[in-house]
């Protein structure tokens, strides 16, 4: 990966919020980020999910009363940003001090603000499409998708054990594997309206462990990585 080249990261909420926060995540990947940006000169942008912050409010608030779709999309958002302004708090040395959640405003982002956080916009999308969007408008090539499994596989290897890894596929064949449309609260590895749209516009995705620093210093620094990487 070249230097002062563009990295767009999302960030599962999974790895932010697994059960309590998570700080020993959040200070293996702040000081990560700050090494890629003192020593490589990258920028970043980091897009932050909702995770089961956003559940929890989603799951209380339908045991309760009837919800529609875009009332569960509007708290997952809301997680999210919650989440991003953690994250903007902890990189507050480096970071851009306004949270970006329109993707169009990035354009507006000067080009020497090594590090931007994102977070969710409006109804009807994912944090991971909003990333793609991201990544579209400031001519990004690459996204990182961090969750918390290793590699995306043929088939949920909880339900089948026979179901292969996959390290290395193409957009199309990857859209053969998930669902067609996307809903808030979806279990897939990445959001299919995400995926059709990297896939239209030549961005490679990859999905790596957040959990496993290293392999994501890995990937960075162009070495072999564990992990899957979708492309054109």
């Amino acid at each position: 990966m070249q230097e002062h080249e563009t990295v767009v990261i999302s960030v599962g909420g999974s790895l932010i919020v697994p059960d309590a926060i998570d700080s020993l995540f959040l200070t293996s990947f702040k000081n990560l980020i700050e090494r890629q940006i003192a020593f490589h000169g990258r920028r970043f942008i980091i897009i932050a999910g909702g995770g089961r912050t956003a559940r929890r409010y989603q799951d209380a608030a339908a045991s309760v009363t009837e919800l529609d779709p875009e009332d569960l999309d509007w708290m997952g958002i809301h997680a999210t940003r919650l989440n991003g302004h953690l994250l903007r708090t902890i990189f507050r040395d480096v970071a851009y001090p306004v949270i970006i959640t329109n993707p169009d405003e990035i354009s507006d982002v000067p080009r020497d603000a090594h590090l931007v956080v994102a977070a969710g916009y409006r109804p009807g999308a994912s944090t991971e499409l909003r990333s793609v969007q991201i990544a579209v408008h400031c001519g990004a090539t690459k996204l990182m998708n961090l969750s918390n499994i290793d590699y995306v596989y043929t088939e949920d290897p909880r339900r089948n054990p026979d179901a292969t890894k996959i390290e290395d596929i193409t957009w199309m064949d990857f859209l053969k594997l998930i669902p067609s449309e996307w809903n808030p609260g979806l279990s897939s590895p990445f959001d299919p309206v995400a995926a059709r749209t990297a896939m239209g516009h030549r961005i490679e995705v990859t999905i790596v462990n957040g959990a496993k620093i290293d392999e994501i210093e890995k990937y960075l620094n162009d070495e072999p990585f564990i992990g899957t990487k979708i492309h054109p």
